[in-house]
């Protein structure tokens, strides 16, 4: 699968997506990823089209954040560039997920047991042994602190931390939830008509929501408030939400068995 991201002359990342794109091992732990979170656990996508989604939704928060004025963690503690927080960032989120082949529940720390040895790969020749070494610490801690209860203690943790949360347009809420089920969860995520990111007026990124029915508010105040909240990026961040026009149906009539009741 091709990542598609806008490399604006990092050459850096540039080489590193080329390996991201190339490596059979991260496809086949995207496609696992996906055989345990829906054929085995029948919840929600959490595979190869959210990775895609997320990681071009963290980038973008990224270098609005940078056009903003904000000075990655990575840059203010290491010395290193922006473009190399760009590195963090991305394989971060590529790899935020793959525990899910193991199991669903605490997949965060999962993640970092298949993720270790994969950054030494994807990173590759580009960097000197020690910077790649600082990359690596970043990176992992990136993917550990992206489960709700971890607080980050980076700019670029914290961008793959609300990243994640963001891919919820059109039903791709990150909150799991029954496929086919009515429920409050995926009632909420199928009122989530857009999201849309940029530059804001008042601080360096605004998010505008839109949804056909307020229940989308569920989505926003059980998972992006507290995920938003619990980052380093929510100085900057202004969030938008917006029902369009009349409210719209999602479901037209539930019902509880007697077995449920």
């Amino acid at each position: 699968m091709s990542l598609n991201v806008p490399y604006q002359r990092n050459t850096s990342l540039r080489a590193v997506v080329d390996r991201i794109d190339r490596s059979e091992t991260l496809s086949a732990l995207w496609t696992a990823s996906n055989i345990t979170a829906i054929d085995r656990m029948h919840i929600n996508d959490h595979g190869p089209i959210h990775i895609k989604i997320m990681t071009n939704i963290a980038l973008k928060l990224l270098r609005l954040l940078v056009a903003g004025g904000v000075e990655p963690s990575v840059v203010k503690d290491h010395g290193l560039s922006s473009e190399d927080a760009e590195v963090v960032v991305v394989l971060g989120s590529v790899l935020h997920d793959v525990g899910h082949v193991i199991h669903r529940e605490n997949h965060e720390l999962l993640s970092l047991v298949l993720a270790a040895p994969l950054v030494d790969e994807l990173l590759g020749t580009t960097y000197d042994r020690a910077t790649a070494t600082v990359l690596k610490g970043e990176i992992l801690h990136a993917i550990y602190a992206h489960q709700r209860s971890i607080a980050p203690l980076t700019i670029e943790a914290g961008v793959v931390k609300v990243a994640d949360a963001l891919d919820m347009e059109s039903g791709r809420a990150r909150i799991p939830f029954s496929m086919g089920e009515p429920s409050i969860h995926s009632v909420s995520a199928m009122a989530i008509q857009s999201v849309s990111i940029g530059a804001g007026e008042r601080k360096p990124i605004k998010i505008t929501i839109l949804m056909s029915n307020s229940a989308g508010v569920f989505q926003l105040d059980n998972l992006l408030r507290e995920k938003l909240k619990n980052s380093t990026i929510a100085p900057y961040v202004e969030v938008v939400a917006e029902v369009t026009a009349e409210e719209k149906r999602i479901i037209e009539r539930f019902s509880i068995d007697r077995e449920g009741s």
